[in-house]
């Protein structure tokens, strides 16, 4: 009796994979049902194609190739930190932090890395620390994107330069994408710039040390997440087009290891 019951238990585990689906958002049941008839759903890299198959919170789902939240009680958010804001929850000098922007939120979040408090732009707020670890690590290559302020007119050769790299203090560096904006006034400079590496202060580095002091900078872009339209000092949660892309990245990457350590990066 007993081998019988532990044979039948693994399969009442968990719940219907249309369920989770319907109840992630992605579609109905009855759609969902369709979606895995098709081929289109995967349960841990595995095609499934049958309704029925049950799954746990830990599994990862994907639809299409990209990844669902199971967990419903973890947040994501998008913050556009203002200048003067330090990266930290509880600033130990008395700084403006994060917790203005996090207090009004039922969950403990907190930041996906760091910016500088001198730069401006997108900072992810959470509370899974999974994710958080991913995205923040540059061993996991997540490319972030930044609009420069710089001093003087920058050249094409320069731009040339930041993307076939060079030699700072602590070892070489290059920029994934480097592009000139235009000019600014006071015969400043805009310069694009795209890089996964979490040195610290590596874009003003950088930019400083080929001629171009930074004189203001802001974040646009953290993988597949854009800053848009959003305010300075405004939050908004992650539509569900861009928590699946997250998700991805995040699922398929924490297998790896990180041996750089993350800086405050700005």
């Amino acid at each position: 009796m007993n081998d019988a019951s532990d044979q039948t238990e693994p399969a009442s585990e968990g719940e219907r994979l249309q369920k989770v689906m319907a109840a992630s958002g992605v579609a109905s049941r009855r759609v969902s049902e369709d979606l895995i008839a098709q081929g289109r759903v995967t349960v841990n890299g595995v095609v499934v194609d049958e309704p029925g198959r049950r799954v746990l919170p830990t599994d990862l789902i994907t639809v299409d190739g990209t990844a669902i939240q199971t967990d419903t009680s973890k947040r994501y958010v998008i913050l556009n930190k203002p200048v003067g804001v330090v990266s930290s929850l509880a600033d130990e000098h008395g700084r403006p932090d994060l917790r203005e922007f996090t207090s009004d939120y039922e969950e403990r979040l907190f930041n996906v890395g760091r910016l500088d408090a001198n730069t401006s732009g997108l900072l992810v707020l959470t509370n899974d620390g999974e994710l958080a670890h991913v995205l923040a690590h540059p061993s996991f290559g997540v490319a972030k994107t930044y609009i420069a302020k710089v001093s003087g007119s920058v050249s094409a050769q320069t731009i040339g330069k930041l993307t076939k790299g060079f030699e700072l203090e602590d070892g070489f560096i290059v920029a994934d994408k480097a592009r000139m904006l235009g000019a600014a006034s006071g015969g400043a400079s805009m310069v694009e710039i795209t890089l996964h590496s979490g040195r610290n202060r590596i874009v003003r580095r950088m930019l400083d040390a080929v001629g171009h002091p930074v004189l203001e900078l802001v974040r646009r872009q953290f993988g597949p997440l854009h800053l848009g339209t959003l305010q300075v000092g405004q939050t908004r949660d992650l539509t569900k087009v861009e928590l699946g892309e997250l998700l991805t990245i995040s699922r398929t990457g924490g297998a790896q290891t990180a041996p750089e350590e993350e800086g405050t990066v700005g």
